[in-house]
C-alpha cells in the first residue's frame, strides 16, 4: 500500500488554464477566461427585490380565484359500488 505526500494547503492566485478555448472552427465555442462577458441584466432591472414583488403581483390573480368547488355543476346521481353482475362477475354454479 503506497501513501502520496499530499500538501494541505491550496494554491494561492486564480487558475487559469486556456488550453481549453476553441480555435473557431468547433461546433460548440468555448471562449477564454479572460475574455468580456456581456451582461444580459440592464441595471435598471438588476433589482431583484423587485422582480420577486412582480412575480408575487403576477401569481396572485384573483381573478382566477372560484368560491365554489363546483362551479355551479348539478349533481348527476350518486356514488355507488357497481354490481358483481355489472363488472361481469358471475357467481359460480
Amino acid at each position: 500500500m503506497s501513501s502520496a505526500n499530499f500538501s494541505n494547503e491550496a494554491p494561492s492566485g486564480q487558475v487559469n488554464d486556456p488550453s481549453y478555448k476553441t480555435k473557431g472552427t468547433e461546433a460548440v465555442p468555448v471562449i477564454d477566461d479572460n475574455a468580456p462577458v456581456e451582461d444580459g441584466l440592464l441595471p435598471e432591472e438588476a433589482d431583484s427585490d423587485r422582480q420577486l414583488a412582480k412575480d408575487d403581483t403576477e401569481a396572485i390573480d384573483e381573478s382566477n380565484i372560484i368560491e365554489e368547488k363546483t362551479r355551479h355543476a348539478k349533481p348527476k346521481g350518486t356514488y355507488r359500488e357497481p354490481s358483481d353482475e355489472e363488472l361481469g362477475l358471475n357467481k359460480l354454479e
